[in-house]
Parts: structure tokens; sequence; C-alpha cells
């Protein structure tokens, strides 16, 4: 490692530029990076007030030019940004940058980069898809130049940060091979590759992501405080974080967190179900993972300056059980991150799988219902996408093994949204609703072809219709054309149809097109949720 890439850490945790000459890069930028095509190339990074910086992008090989120069000069604060002139996609460019010093830059790749953010099943490694040997079989085709992997370092913050630590495992680009493969966001690096094999570009993968954490510890004060009904996340942070935190407050919180922990962990043991995941402990200034802004602050707005061609999200977990709030939630976020990286990102979302929330309580609808806030996310903003997974839950595992299907129909969402290729990105979505007697017919949108009963049934599944009075009852379903007619003994009048309305469906949920993607799950109701 270049002795400059030393002083990485000092440059981006707020130490004065001007106690150094010397010209540092964020640590975005390193050996094996990946610049994001475009009009221009941004590269940026710290020296002395006043020191001009010189950047030059050559490409080397087959691909040698004429190279791409561009100058700053650093600013009062030390930092500097300079702009040289958009490359080609491809691979190896070196960089160079020179001050009083100089860094040089090698195996620098010009493509896409993405973003891989969320909870645990997006953070959730190649290594760990451990049922079959799925996980080594993937890495063992994992050897590509076309495929680079960054993994930004946990680290939850009271205040936006410049940068962020490295080691010799996170913060750093490294190359994707079987090895760095292995501990890679499954999700994140089965994305990046059918991206890259689609459009034959290079593709950077910077995976951001902490198990177990909330939508609002994703999002910027300023996106919080943006929504009448998120500023209450705002406010709550506030009384506990700061320069200098109330630690009484902050430790009377805490235990009053952990006091509400017990009892309802107890109600769970009670009702044979499991407990509630315990509150974090207080960290650096009162915040820890799960505190509102806290993993902007620390894991993505280290990455505003550095431009990406979008991100793939897979979260709502944390969430299950405030789907009203989610609604405005989740939109709020893209919108935040688009204002923050001044860009309309593509924005493509895994809607979470099936899974039984515990002992005895696979037909509730917390899931159910924030999956339809997803969805709605999908439809309030441009540019959003969604991969459905009805068909890859598990009962008792929130995890998932089965990562490479998740991934696929990501890069599906992508490849017709943000590449334009016209290839069928989703299942069977609802249109329209018709009553015929007393019987409900059913139209869809994104047919794929025709829609299909998949696996060895005959019969459809997971549909269910109500009358006026919104009791719903099992319906026999059947695909007539490209529609779906429902059908119950227990409704006279039918007004009303939901389908995959529940945690985890029984049977597997079987409703596809032919082009092999599972519907989305719907009501046609408009009752009241049930989690607020």
């Amino acid at each position: 490692m270049r002795l400059t890439k030393l002083f990485l850490l000092a440059a981006f945790a707020g130490c004065p530029a001007a106690a150094s000459a010397e010209v540092k890069l964020h640590p975005l930028f390193g050996d094996h990076m990946v610049l994001q095509r475009g009009p221009k190339a941004k590269v940026f990074g710290t020296a002395e007030a006043g020191e001009k910086v010189t950047v030059t992008l050559t490409a080397t090989g087959a691909a040698a030019g004429k190279p791409a120069t561009g100058s700053a000069v650093a600013a009062a604060d030390g930092t500097w940004t300079a702009e040289v002139a958009a490359p080609a996609a491809g691979l190896g460019y070196t960089l160079d940058v020179k001050g009083t010093n100089a860094v040089a830059l090698k195996d620098v790749a010009v493509g896409d980069v993405w973003v891989c953010s969320g909870q645990s099943n997006m953070e959730w490694r190649v290594k760990q898809m451990g049922k079959d040997g799925m996980g080594q079989k993937v890495a063992a085709a994992a050897k590509s130049d076309m495929v680079r992997l960054l993994t930004v370092p946990k680290k939850p913050s009271p205040t936006p940060q410049a940068g962020f630590a490295t080691t010799k495992t996170e913060g750093l680009w490294l190359e994707c091979t079987p090895e760095t493969a292995l501990e890679f966001s499954a999700v994140g690096y089965v994305f990046g590759r059918d991206i890259a094999a689609s459009q034959k570009i290079p593709v950077g993968l910077i995976s951001s992501n902490w198990g177990g954490t909330p939508a609002e510890a994703w999002t910027s004060r300023e996106g919080l405080s943006a929504q009448d009904g998120l500023k209450y996340y705002v406010e709550a942070v506030d009384k506990v974080v700061g320069a200098n935190p109330d630690k009484a407050l902050v430790e009377a919180k805490y235990k009053a967190d952990v006091a509400k922990w017990k009892e309802l962990a107890d109600k769970a043991k009670a009702d044979g179900k499991p407990a509630p995941r315990a509150p974090a402990k207080p960290g650096e200034n009162g915040v820890n993972q799960n505190s509102p802004t806290a993993l902007y602050n620390g894991m993505i707005a280290p990455l505003l300056k550095f431009p990406v061609k979008g991100a793939i999200w897979y979260q709502g977990e944390s969430n299950a059980g405030r789907a009203k709030e989610y609604r405005t939630l989740m939109p709020a976020l893209v919108s935040d991150w688009r204002a923050k990286w001044n860009s309309e990102l593509p924005f493509y979302i895994v809607q979470l799988a099936p899974y039984g929330n515990g002992k005895g309580n696979s037909n509730g609808v917390q899931y159910a219902e924030l999956r339809d806030a997803q969805f709605a996310t999908t439809k309030a903003l441009k540019h959003v996408g969604i991969a459905v997974i009805t068909d890859v839950g598990d009962e008792t595992d929130i995890h998932p093994q089965n990562k490479v299907v998740v991934g696929e129909r990501l890069a599906l969402a992508a490849r017709a949204d943000a590449y334009g290729e016209k290839v069928e990105f989703s299942g069977p979505e609802f249109k329209a609703l018709a009553v015929t007697g007393d019987k409900l017919v059913l139209s869809f949108t994104h047919v794929g072809g025709g829609l299909v009963v998949a696996g060895d049934s005959k019969e459809l599944s997971g549909f269910a219709v109500s009358g006026e009075d919104k009791v719903f009852h099992p319906a026999t379903a059947a695909v007539v054309g490209e529609t779906v007619v429902l059908h119950s003994d227990k409704v006279e009048k039918p007004v009303a149809a939901r389908f995959g309305w529940s945690n985890f469906a029984k049977p597997t949920l079987n409703f596809f097109n032919k082009a092999g993607l599972p519907a989305v799950p719907f009501r046609t109701d408009d009752a009241p949720l049930t989690t607020k």
C-alpha cells in the first residue's frame, strides 16, 4: 500500500488539511477503483490551502489516447475537487494526482457505480449462502476484471462525515476474485455481475449496509425534517445527541428502552413467539446504528461527492409494524439521497421475502403491509423499481438463502429502467377488477407472454375475496386468458380481492408470468392498516 494511503483516515476524519502539504485522495479513490462514466469524472481529496492539484486520467493498452486532465486549487479548508473530461467506459486506466507530491493509481476502470444498501439481507455475504453449496458455486465463478468491490466500514455518527477509515478489507477497492466475492454482499455481487455482463461495462459496487437497522437511520435530518410525519425522529435524536450530550438523559432513555423490550420479550415468550431485538447500547455522542440519521451520517454522507449510477436497497424488516409510516419514509429516503447526490438516481428495492415472523404468526399481515408500502414507493416516484421474491422465502429464517434470485431480479429492473433494455422485469401487477355475478375478474399489466400457474399445482394459490362486510375468504382462482377469475362459495356478492396478503403464504404463491417472474402481492380494498 502506498504511503499516501496511510494518511487517508486523518485527512477525512476532521483533521485540518493544512497540517500537511501532502495531497491526499479521498478513500473512494484507489487501485482497482471504478470511476462513474458521464460528462465529467470527479476526483477529490485534501491538500494545503491554496495548493494547486493536477489530475490526469490516462488510458493504456489498446485504448491508449490523449490523457484527460483537470486541475483545482485547495480551498481554505483544504478540500479540492478536480474534473476531467469523461473517458470511454473500459479497463486499464491510470490516475495520476500531483501537487507538492504525487499519487499514482493503477488498474482504474471507468463504468457504472452502484450503491448496495440496507440491512442484513443486503449485508448477507456470498459465503453465507450455505444451502447446497450455493455460495461456493457463485464465488468459484467470480473472477472478473469487470466487477470491483468496496465495503464501507460500519460507523454511526451524530453528524455527516466526509470520509471513512480503511483496513485491509474495508474502505478499499478490491478486485473481484473468488476470495473477495465470498466476503461481499451476495445480492450486490450478483446484481453487479449481471449488469456488467449485460451492458459490457465495468461495474463498481459500494456495499454500505448494517443488519437490523431501520430506514430512518439511513435518512438525513433534512430528509426527515421535510416530512411532517417524520420530524419527530429528528426531535427525538436531538434530545440525546450533540457535541456534549446529556449522558444522564442518554442513559435514562436506554434504560427505558430496555425495560420496554423486556416487557415485549416476556409477552413474546408467553405467546410462543421469538423475542424482539434488544435495543442497541448508546455509542459515540449518544448514537448507535439504529439512531435516526446515524448511518446516513457515517456511511452515506462520505459517498456523496462521488458520482454513482444508482442504488439497490434491501431493507424493511426493522420497519415491519410501521407500514403506514413507511409509505412516507421510504419515498423520503429515496428523495433525500437524490437531493444529496444531485441526481435522479435509479433506485431498486427488494420486496420483503415471505417469513413467518414468529411461531403461529405465519398468517399475520405486518410483512404484507410493509411489502405494499415498498411497492407504493415505486408508484410514488419515477425510476424506482421492485424485485418481488415471494418464491424464495423461509418461514422460520428471516434470511432466505437464495440471494442469487434476488440479485438477478434487481438487475432485470435496472436493465429495463436504467439501461432501457426491452426485457420483462416484473411479474403480473394488478390493473383492474370487474364483478361478474358471484365472480371477480382481475386484469394485469406485465403479463410477460402470458399468465401461468407455476410448479406442479394446477390451481392458483394465495387469493381471497370479500363482500361488503370486508371479511375475506380464500378463493378459487383460475387463469382465463390474460385475466384471473376468482370465486368463493362464502361470498355471494364479491367486491374486493387480495393476493399474497400474509407474512408467509401457504402454499407458496404460484402466480407467475411466462417470463418466470412472480406476481406482485396486492389488495383492492381500502381497509385501514393494522400497523401504524
